[in-house]
């Protein structure tokens, strides 16, 4: 593949992406504010850039993966942002779970430097990130999306067209925000279950399988159990998630009390220390002798 790309965020996900990228002969120039963490990628062939702006040096596709609004306002609008430095009719791309608001503002100021946009938020891990397995939230015009497709399907499994710019953004804060009610829920079940009289194992089975099953439940009892919790999700992304997901929620005049009641357990266990274990973790707050 011939067109030049640039990727923005090197860390869970992006430097899986970057990878599959590589592997589908697209050339590639990343940037991460740690500059560590995107230099095991020259081993792919990607070159290394000390700036954004550096980083989309002749790169007629630009994609992000940050971790939130203000990472990614930094990457594109920042000193020695992005944005300015792309070429007229160079496609921004934004990966990241961001809110639905900075996402138009970004299309906005996109738009005046002659460049095309859209949001492509993802569902799926560490693991999926590396096996090229992702499934992309497309918000975006019908060309545009046209356009970028071959460089989407190098990065993952499915391509859902969920509507214009800024629709990706909202539909994977609906999905995150009920994915975060959930491991709260399991993480509270569980610390009933192991201070009762139950079979741990035994009980974990039949819940699984039956009514209350789901695949984040499957994940969250094999991580919850095994109390290792490396990161396929990080926690503090999750606490931000949910914020996001309220705020963005209130906009439609919805109250999402379960994602308020939730991210307080997110919270308490960023504040005890757990932000960068995966999401996982969550359940050491319930666990702890503070709680019992």
């Amino acid at each position: 593949m011939s067109i030049q790309v640039a990727l923005l965020g090197t860390g869970t996900m992006g430097s899986g992406m970057a990878r599959n990228l590589r592997k589908a002969g697209f050339p590639l120039t990343v940037y991460n504010r740690t500059r560590e963490k995107a230099e095991q990628l020259t081993e792919t062939g990607a070159e290394v850039a000390d700036t954004p702006a550096l980083a989309v040096a002749g790169a007629a596709v630009v994609i992000s993966m940050l971790a939130d609004d203000d990472a990614s306002r930094e990457a594109w609008l920042g000193v020695h942002g992005a944005l300015p430095a792309m070429q007229a009719g160079a496609v921004v791309i934004e990966c990241g779970t961001v809110s639905p608001k900075w996402v138009q503002e970004l299309h906005q100021e996109a738009e005046a430097r002659g460049l095309r946009m859209m949001d492509a938020p993802v569902t799926g891990s560490r693991p999926q990130a590396n096996a090229g397995e992702l499934t992309f939230l497309a918000g975006a015009d019908q060309a545009t999306l046209d356009a970028m497709r071959p460089i989407l399907e190098s990065m993952g499994k499915a391509i859902l067209h969920v509507g214009p710019v800024g629709s990706g953004a909202e539909l994977k804060l609906i999905n995150n925000f009920l994915c975060g009610v959930q491991v709260a829920s399991f993480a509270e079940a569980l610390v009933w279950i192991e201070r009762s009289e139950l079979d741990r194992t035994q009980a974990l089975e039949f819940l699984k399988t039956g009514a209350a099953g789901s695949g984040i439940f499957k994940a969250m009892s094999e991580r919850m159990t095994a109390g290792t919790y490396e990161v396929n999700f990080m926690l503090r992304l999750m606490e931000k998630d949910m914020r996001y997901a309220q705020q963005a929620a209130a906009t439609t005049q919805t109250t999402l009390t379960t994602a308020a009641c939730s991210n307080k357990l997110f919270e308490r266990a960023e504040a005890a220390g757990y932000g960068e274990r995966d999401m996982s973790a969550v359940v050491e707050v319930l666990r702890s002798k503070d709680e019992a």
